[in-house]
């Protein structure tokens, strides 16, 4: 979609829920330096407007976990959570048609700000939906807490992977989870199960120094272009085998990327140390150890004085069953199917909070109601078209209404 013309920043005729989208929107919690405390102040205020109890949980200095609940008639039973992270990634403001940080909103609907899709519509749609039931009577038997997390897009590591940790965490007592999806340009919607290991590895060669005017044996750099050829061979391997099979997903291949290369003081002396970094995501469906076994191949390959370490290597490779048999998926499917919503379910190319929420042993679905839209996390002039947001909390709605109702289970009696 290209861009309208800029529309009215607020009227008489723009639903409340857009409005609200678009005040949180211009919250600047973007790194390096997020403003958590504005964005806490805004959602404990819409919470506070919905009835919803607040609590909030500092992880660790400066790192806040809201939590807005709205209690089930049955506290027994597992509930039901909704989490959304609150900080954006940074911006380059000279490749955006509109400032990032206005919300601006075009003559086609468009609403284009850091966020929009990543993912503070998710956050305001899980509130709306609430209100929606609420302003309706509903009530359900299962307890429903909404989880807005700092960090997020810096690993989650003073976030979500700290929080599950904590006694707060465990109290709410979770069947199971929403999280952030994807936007699909398609008319399919995309349902994420599970997630890729992030691994980032840093490879470091020692060699032989000396003059730049010599044919030194044994450097440093040799030794590096063999570990470079032998990742880059398997990364065109895997590019191949998704290229080459239609029913392959970016989820269901490794990735591998070289994201830094250091070494060397001056011009004319050759180093006696080089270093690679990679950026690895592998599939559930890969044995771990085995990977790492031809990663310390390729490193003896390339020649003595050859090591690596990790920066980060995630080893859980839970995954949310998406069979009929089950009662969560069961209700979340059959929503699906009554809204005649088609599914497109991947294993998360990248990584978000579930992984967390998963190694904590809870079933968690990544799922951002966002068809016929172009994926723009992260890049410039990211937008979410209105009519897309507001469909949205129709199906959170009725998503809601499903999983809050999801009869007691065999270990809940």
């Amino acid at each position: 979609m290209a861009p309208g013309k800029p529309g009215k920043s607020t009227g008489a005729s723009e639903n409340p829920s857009v409005t609200l989208f678009r005040e949180y929107l211009r919250i600047h919690t973007v790194h390096p330096k997020p403003d958590y405390d504005a964005a806490v102040r805004f959602l404990e205020r819409v919470g506070t407007d919905l009835g919803l109890a607040c609590q909030k949980v500092e992880v660790c200095q400066g790192r806040v976990v809201l939590i807005l609940t709205w209690q089930g008639t049955n506290p027994r039973l597992r509930s039901i959570l909704l989490n959304s992270h609150t900080d954006v990634v940074p911006v380059f403001e000279e490749h955006w048609t509109y400032p990032p940080f206005e919300a601006v909103k075009d003559s086609q609907g468009n609403i284009y700000a850091r966020g929009a899709q990543d993912m503070k519509c998710v956050s305001i749609q899980y509130l709306e939906a609430i209100r929606r039931l609420k302003t309706e009577g509903k009530s359900f038997a299962r307890t429903i807490h909404l989880t807005f997390v700092p960090d997020e897009e810096v690993g989650g590591h003073k976030g979500m992977e700290m929080f599950v940790q904590r006694p707060e965490f465990k109290a709410l007592n979770v069947g199971f989870a929403m999280d952030e999806g994807l936007a699909s340009p398609s008319d399919t919607f995309s349902v994420f199960y599970g997630e890729r290991s992030p691994w980032w590895i840093k490879v470091k060669c020692m060699g032989s120094p000396g003059h730049g005017s010599r044919f030194i044996s044994n450097t440093a750099a040799e030794k590096m272009h063999k570990v470079i050829n032998s990742f880059l061979a398997f990364r065109e391997s895997e590019k191949q085998r998704l290229k080459s099979d239609s029913s392959l997903t970016l989820g269901d291949v490794t990735s591998l990327n070289m994201t830094m290369l250091e070494g060397g003081v001056s011009f004319n002396v050759v180093p006696s140390e080089m270093a690679a970094s990679f950026d690895i995501r592998i599939p559930p469906t890969v044995d771990l150890k085995a990977f790492e076994e031809q990663v310390a191949t390729w490193c003896r390959g390339a020649g003595d004085g050859v090591t690596y370490e990790f920066a980060q290597k995630c080893m859980d490779q839970h995954i949310t069953s998406t069979e009929e048999s089950d009662p969560w998926w069961k209700a979340f499917s059959g929503v699906c199917r009554d809204m005649k919503l088609q599914l497109k379910l991947e294993i998360f190319p990248a990584a978000t909070d579930s992984r967390y929420i998963r190694a904590a042993g809870h079933p968690a679905i990544g799922f951002s109601p966002m068809n016929r839209t172009p994926v723009l996390l992260h890049d410039h002039n990211e937008f979410l078209n209105e009519q897309v947001f507001l469909r949205g909390i129709e199906i959170y709605a009725c998503l809601l209404t499903a999983l809050a109702s999801v009869p007691p289970l065999p270990a809940e009696r």
